[in-house]
């Protein structure tokens, strides 16, 4: 699960890591009211408006149509103002969210931190993830914070620095200093970016994070070290051990039918395909996706109904891949072990009949148990569906469809 730019922060800064602080606002007026309690708060003059979306690339991103950026400095509360006014309510288009965009419900205003002082600033780049290679949680970090790290990681390789933590010691502090050193920090800023590390990857383990992005660290003219930015995943298996975590999620941020498949129990993504699956198992799903792709189609979505496959679920199943306008047909794909075949055969046939609906093929196979009877049941059906037996009849039967 993503969380919101400031919903990050707010988490970071509850285990101590130092953050730009902001106020997150909903309309234009609200946003010129966070800017005047921002500046009561901090003393900041500017502020920086940033569009809050799931999406990385805000501050080149531009709102549909116009020259408006996601992320942008307001030297005055009329900026905030004029700003906020052309980002709320529209789209914003970043390389991440192709070029429909996503709809900009809430800015972070927030305090300038790249004021003058002593010392010049200096942006790093800090996450924190694991390594399933290794099976170890890594800090990756380098010297060219506020730049895609992908960019920096293809053309100066040597730039990028990782920290394994051996999971039975945990982060030392000797790591903490190695990561200090290595970004070329003295003095006051080595000391708080060793604290800021520290926190960082406290937060990180406390929260069952996937992962933690924060691009950039900023060293302030005055030595501070903060998170100017913030992306953080949770790991949703862990989320029922944090059911305040559980509250910021945002589900006007995700595909509505992946929602609605949440909600009854459905494992479902959309794909960008036009042959619908139901299948039960992940393992099955992705050989089935396979299977599609190699007989000339292209997969519509992953949608696992489980071991529970009786007629309700099949026919929320149904109803969930047929809002995807692109499908063109629908391969049923079961394999029984838990679940009987007769009685997802039975499911499929009702919820078929409940619908009375389904104007696209269907091309089912149910193997394992009771499958003869099962194959009986849909053949005697009336049903306008194509029975298979093998992946290799069912892969035919795709290509003969959506030819």
């Amino acid at each position: 699960m993503n969380l919101h730019e400031y919903q990050g922060k707010t988490v970071l800064k509850s285990f101590g890591v130092a953050v730009q602080e902001g106020i997150v606002a909903e309309s234009p007026e609200k946003a010129v009211d966070a800017a005047k309690l921002l500046k009561i708060q901090t003393g900041t003059g500017w502020w920086v408006v940033k569009a809050q979306i799931h999406a990385g690339g805000r501050g080149k991103g531009k709102i549909k149509g116009t020259e408006q950026r996601g992320v942008a400095l307001a030297k005055s509360l009329e900026d905030v103002l004029s700003i906020s006014t052309n980002i709320l309510g529209n789209d914003l288009v970043t390389a991440q969210t192709g070029e429909k965009g996503k709809r900009v419900s809430k800015v972070l205003i927030a305090q300038d931190v790249y004021y003058p002082g002593e010392s010049p600033t200096k942006e790093f780049y800090v996450s924190v993830l694991l390594d399933r290679a290794k099976g170890r949680n890594t800090i990756m970090y380098s010297t060219e914070g506020g730049m895609d790290i992908e960019t920096v990681a293809h053309n100066t390789p040597h730039l990028i620095f990782k920290e394994e933590i051996d999971p039975k010691v945990g982060l030392r502090d000797f790591q903490c200093r190695k990561v200090a050193f290595n970004l070329g920090l003295t003095g006051e800023a080595f000391k708080q970016m060793t604290k800021f590390i520290s926190a960082l990857y406290k937060a990180y383990e406390a929260t069952d994070s996937s992962m933690f992005e924060i691009n950039p660290v900023l060293k302030t003219s005055d030595n501070k070290i903060i998170a100017v930015d913030s992306k953080v995943t949770l790991d949703n298996n862990s989320l029922f051990r944090h059911p305040d975590l559980l509250a910021l999620r945002d589900v006007t941020e995700e595909d509505p039918t992946e929602v609605e498949a949440g909600e009854n129990d459905l494992n479902y993504v959309k794909l960008d395909g036009n042959v619908g699956c139901m299948v039960n198992g992940a393992g099955l799903a992705m050989a089935t996706m396979d299977i599609i792709k190699l007989s000339g189609g292209d997969p519509a979505n992953f949608l696992d109904v489980g071991g529970t496959a009786n007629a309700a679920r099949v026919e929320q199943a149904f109803r969930i891949i047929l809002k995807d306008k692109n499908v063109k047909a629908i391969l049923v794909n079961i394999f029984g072990g838990i679940v009987r075949c007769d009685r997802v055969a039975q499911g499929i046939v009702d919820a078929y009949k409940n619908m009375g609906n389904i104007t696209v093929p269907i091309i089912i196979r149910l193997q394992g148990t009771n499958a003869v009877e099962a194959k009986k049941i849909i053949d005697e059906s009336g049903l306008k569906v194509y029975s298979a037996i093998t992946l290799q009849e069912a892969a035919d039967l795709v290509k003969k469809v959506v030819a």
